[in-house]
């Protein structure tokens, strides 16, 4: 993978998995590891899960414990010295949730996401007006300020270029309910801006929109995911809700996950037929 689309977060993952696995191969539990530091366990564990970042005397410390080579270490300080960098996302942190920003760091690095949405456009593809409107629609929950919305808008036409229009972009399949595309946020010419704009942005190479009308066989009812596949790292799926959001990690789940994508992609429109449904629904907005 070039360094130059490495991601600060997916770094840190990968230097506290790699930790971990350095520990494991001396046969020293997490706990045995501390007390041959001098550390509390708690500290151990936080520097493996990417918790806590770890110094350079942290890394030359568990080193000499696990009996590392030049080279490894090396290795790891590399890892350290990509971990340390900011990634583009953490310019707009101060108006973003906490677990959004680690799901956009590792979106940074992922090769291939698949997205499921039943209620709105996914964010990968809305418009300006329409993002603003979606986000207004929770003003009056999350009490986000005038500049609170504008930061997440401008956050939001970030990552689109930075994630679609990218050198080596991930593959991006896509899937969301017809009663997205009928849900009105804002005026009606900023529904059908934004029915154009799905159809243009559904001609890139690599992005694949499918619709699940609403009279076909809904294979697994549930709500929003994201799931991101990495070349050298495990998935993982992204869950929102309202005030939080979950990672999912287990490689069981994932794959579960992964499952009831493939089974409603089964049962959406190809893409052809979800153009022309998406073209007829620009349209009725023109009313």
């Amino acid at each position: 993978m070039p360094s130059q689309q490495g991601s600060p977060t997916v770094r840190r993952l990968r230097l506290g998995q790699e930790l971990r696995l350095l520990r494991e191969r001396r046969a020293l539990t997490g706990a045995r590891a501390a007390r041959e530091l001098g550390w509390s366990a708690s500290k151990v564990s936080r520097i493996e899960a990417a918790k806590t970042m770890p110094s350079a005397d942290d890394i030359k410390a568990m080193a000499e414990l696990y009996h590392l080579d030049g080279r490894k270490l090396d290795e790891l300080f590399g890892l350290l010295r990509d971990a340390e960098q900011r990634g583009w996302w953490e310019d707009y942190e101060d108006a973003l949730p906490e677990e959004y920003t680690r799901f956009l760091g590792l979106e940074a690095e992922a090769t291939h996401q698949r997205n499921w949405e039943p209620q709105v456009v996914p964010g990968l593809l809305q418009t300006e007006d329409y993002a603003r409107e979606v986000i207004l629609a929770t003003r009056g929950i999350s009490r986000i300020t005038h500049s609170g919305v504008r930061s997440r808008v401008e956050a939001r036409l970030d990552r689109q270029q930075r994630v679609l229009h990218r050198a080596h972009a991930c593959v991006l399949n896509v899937v969301l309910d017809e009663s997205a595309l009928m849900r009105r946020f804002g005026e009606p010419a900023v529904m059908r801006e934004q029915m154009e704009h799905l159809l243009e942005v559904s001609l890139l190479p690599h992005v694949s929109v499918q619709v699940l009308t609403l009279d076909a066989l809904h294979p697994v009812n549930t709500g929003a995911f994201i799931h991101l596949k990495f070349s050298a790292f495990d998935d993982v799926v992204y869950l929102e809700q309202l005030y939080t959001a979950n990672f999912v990690e287990d490689l069981e789940r994932v794959a579960g996950y992964e499952t009831a994508f493939d089974n409603i992609r089964s049962e959406a429109l190809d893409e052809d037929e979800s153009r022309v449904l998406i073209q007829r629904q620009a349209m009725l907005w023109r009313r």
